[in-house]
């Protein structure tokens, strides 16, 4: 991923976020020169590190495919992003673009045993089913879910690389940016609130109140 200076994304606890708030990734790997992609709910872990380290789990014949724990795999995390017309900018010689926030996790990953693959579907489960109003449980299934919990593989990873970019207009003036966030909170064709919140995030504190 081409990651220009302008547009790197540093800070720990910004990836951490991302990770929160969009936990489904892509999971990918090269496997014998073959490319192996899945699809998976990501949490963040709860070791105390710099690494952003996160737990998932994969259908067993997924865990195969990626020869999970021997090679390399990057965890994909994507977050907001859209299309962005020049037609918001001011006059001027634009062409169209996409804005976009996303991390890349490389490293290889630590295969949990049974007990702890168990812990990490009852914290999945747990993780998205907190904000309903009455959060349903495995507790609820327990013979079966520990019946067919075999049929996944638990897994950690600690990163050893992280890539991470947001590539929200920082390299526009601040009136274009902000034209661009008015575009994607109004239009009713490329409307897009979400990104246009995390633009506006970024922007520096105006009439002294925080954007």
């Amino acid at each position: 991923m081409l990651t220009s200076p302008e547009f790197v994304l540093e800070d720990r606890d910004d990836i951490a976020a991302l990770v929160q708030q969009h936990p489904w990734a892509a999971v990918a790997s090269a496997v014998d020169g073959i490319p192996v992609v899945s699809h998976a709910p990501v949490l963040l872990d709860d070791a105390e590190d710099d690494a952003v380290s996160i737990i998932s789990h994969l259908a067993r014949p997924d865990a195969r495919s990626h020869r999970l724990g021997e090679v390399e795999m990057v965890v994909v995390v994507q977050g907001p992003h859209g299309y962005v017309t020049p037609s918001w900018y001011p006059q001027g010689t634009y062409v169209p673009t996409w804005n976009f926030v996303v991390v890349h996790l490389h490293g290889v990953a630590e295969v949990l045993d049974a007990e702890a693959t168990w812990d990490v579907l009852e914290r999945t489960v747990e993780r998205f089913e907190a904000e309903r109003p009455h959060p349903w449980s495995l507790a609820t299934v327990t013979d079966y879910a520990h019946r067919i919990a075999p049929g996944t593989v638990g897994f950690r990873l600690e990163p050893s690389r992280i890539v991470a970019k947001a590539k929200l207009s920082q390299d526009k003036p601040e009136g274009v940016v902000r034209s661009v966030i008015t575009g994607l909170d109004r239009d009713e064709v490329h409307g897009n609130t979400g990104l246009a919140a995390t633009m506006r995030s970024q922007l520096p504190a105006a009439d002294g109140e925080r954007t």
